[in-house]
């Protein structure tokens, strides 16, 4: 490791005074200007860390769904996953050294990890639209290359796909083909042949409205429909030929303010759906007869492919073990819909993609979303190879069911969750069952919810248990809320701390939004009340 250029080059990329920063779930993200520092050590750690895992390493440079003028960065393991957790802290204590602790800390994480440095390097990189992006880029392989390391600039790619390149490199090739063309043709090889099992007359179920939130998902989904232009037509929006990213469209947007994305028109019952900025995201609506805007989120998402394929399960006799994996923001209604009408088995973990796609790996067949739309579905090494053998042993009907299981194990990205992946296994559903948009959202009625903040002085006097459903500390405060639940019909509610700023989260769900309403509104006092609430006290209505 020569440190003598590693300090040389770091200058170039000096580290603005008095900047602290945390690599959380989705990595570092803040407001461009400041992260050039950032991403030329982010290119040092990817070359340690490649190193450690004798396995190539990726490094996704993307600030997701927030706005056009913040970037950010994060390292994708060997797997396609995120970033180890030790390795998380070895991110922030080298993004944060000083320029002349640059080389003990580099040589400090080396020895912690027990890294050989004598062992290649191999780093893929990928970056999103952003105006910052190519250039933030280049700083990232200014890192990778000081070092020593090889890399492989992929340039524009969605945050999925960087995530199934590693993967595919690390498999020998075995999970698919390393290059933008072998994702096209593997996802839509496995669309077409599932979709040829439907019967449906006409072209009813065949278009589908696309807000790409003009980032990266417009260009690549345009790469890719002519792959499946037969079995769907899609219709984008927000395709970054105008409008800002993230600005006023996209799947958070949309998430958020319970309304259309601008740019979209929609006539009534038509199947629409919205990608985040870098395409790890969905989310479905449509406008009813009446006019009334209808969201589709990543709970009937899970609803509706979980259902899917304990069908498919039965259909072929095969006791695989299927379970949906949901956090505490999950509603409800959809809790007890997959439980008592699906029968399967669903569990809760923290918040989190980390700790879903955790949990999601401890099942044949793991099923998770986000409510926010970010999820997908892993099938383990096992299940996968007792599914591939049934498609080609079973006779007649089970075989077919085997074979649309298979199908299902192409068409998702189990590196990570993937919008266009999720898009492609949700059309298909929808088609097989012969399901229309507001068929698919009867499934179940969501319970009112409503979600607020409250301010205080120290986020850290509230601590968690039970998959952040129970308030451990402060003391009285579970008490209190479990009080205030009492007085509504079909409730809960529950607090938690944010990860990131001095706000305490608080999520309320009852019989109708009146209740829901006041139901938030008394947690949130009580918040104020006994965990050092600063500012306003929360005021009743909304």
């Amino acid at each position: 490791m020569d440190l003598d250029a590693v300090t040389k080059h770091s200058a170039l990329h000096a580290k603005p005074n008095g900047l602290i920063l945390q690599y959380g779930t989705a990595g570092f993200r803040m407001k461009a200007e400041h992260l050039d520092h950032v991403m030329f050590r982010m290119g040092l750690l990817a070359v340690l860390r490649s190193k450690h895992t004798k396995s190539t390493i990726g490094v996704m440079v993307t600030a997701s769904h927030n706005p056009e003028e913040d970037n950010g960065v994060k390292l994708v393991d060997p797997l396609g996953e995120m970033l180890a957790p030790s390795w998380e802290e070895h991110a922030t204590c080298l993004a944060n050294a000083e320029e002349e602790d640059m080389q003990s800390v580099l040589m400090d994480i080396s020895e912690k990890a027990v890294v050989d440095l004598q062992q290649d390097a191999f780093v893929v990189i990928g970056r999103d639209t952003r105006p910052s992006s190519q250039k933030l880029s280049q700083s990232v392989i200014d890192g990778v290359t000081v070092l020593g390391g090889q890399f492989h600039d992929y340039g524009l790619l969605t945050t999925p796909q960087l995530h199934y390149m590693v993967y595919c490199r690390n498999t020998n090739g075995q999970y698919g083909k390393a290059t933008i063309e072998g994702y096209y043709q593997k996802l839509s090889k496995a669309f077409v042949e599932l979709t040829k099992q439907a019967f449906c007359s006409g072209d009813e179920y065949r278009s589908l409205k696309v807000d790409c939130a003009n980032g990266i998902g417009a260009l690549k989904l345009r790469e890719m429909e002519h792959y499946f232009s037969q079995e769907l037509s899609v219709q984008l929006y927000n395709d970054g030929t105008t409008g800002k990213l993230n600005h006023l469209c996209g799947a958070d947007f949309v998430k958020s303010h319970q309304k259309p994305p601008q740019g979209m028109e929609m006539k009534s019952n038509e199947r629409c759906c919205s990608f985040d900025g870098d395409a790890d995201r969905i989310v479905y609506y449509y406008h009813d007869a009446d006019g009334h805007f209808h969201l589709i989120d990543g709970d009937k998402i899970a609803t509706l492919i979980s259902s899917f394929l304990k069908e498919l399960l039965l259909e072929i006799g095969e006791s695989l073990n299927i379970g949906v994996v949901q956090t505490a923001y999950a509603n409800g209604s959809s809790t007890r819909y997959l439980k008592e009408v699906m029968k399967v088995p669903v569990y809760c973990t923290k918040t989190g993609v980390k700790h879903l796609h955790h949990k999601a790996q401890e099942f044949d067949i793991g099923v998770y979303f986000e409510a926010n739309g970010h999820g997908t579905v892993l099938f383990s090494k096992a299940a996968e190879m007792k599914i591939r053998e049934l498609a080609k042993e079973l006779e007649d009907k089970k075989r077919k069911a085997a074979k649309m299981l298979e199908n299902v194990i192409d068409l998702f990205n189990q590196a990570a969750g993937d919008a266009i992946s999720d898009m492609l296994v949700i059309e298909a559903i929808l088609a097989l069952k012969g399901l229309t948009v507001q068929q698919w959202d009867a499934l179940y009625t969501d319970l009112p919810n409503r979600q607020l903040k409250v301010k205080v002085a120290d986020r850290q006097l509230i601590s968690t248990t039970d998959a952040e459903r129970q308030a451990v500390t402060p003391p009285g405060l579970q008490e209190a809320i479990n009080d205030l639940v009492k007085k509504y019909e079909l409730s809960r509610a529950f607090v938690r701390p944010s990860g990131t700023e001095d706000i305490v989260r608080v999520y309320a769900e009852a019989d109708s939004q009146e209740s829901a309403d006041s139901l938030a509104y008394e947690v949130s006092v009580a918040v104020f009340q006994l965990a050092g609430g600063v500012g306003e006290s929360p005021q009743p209505g909304f």
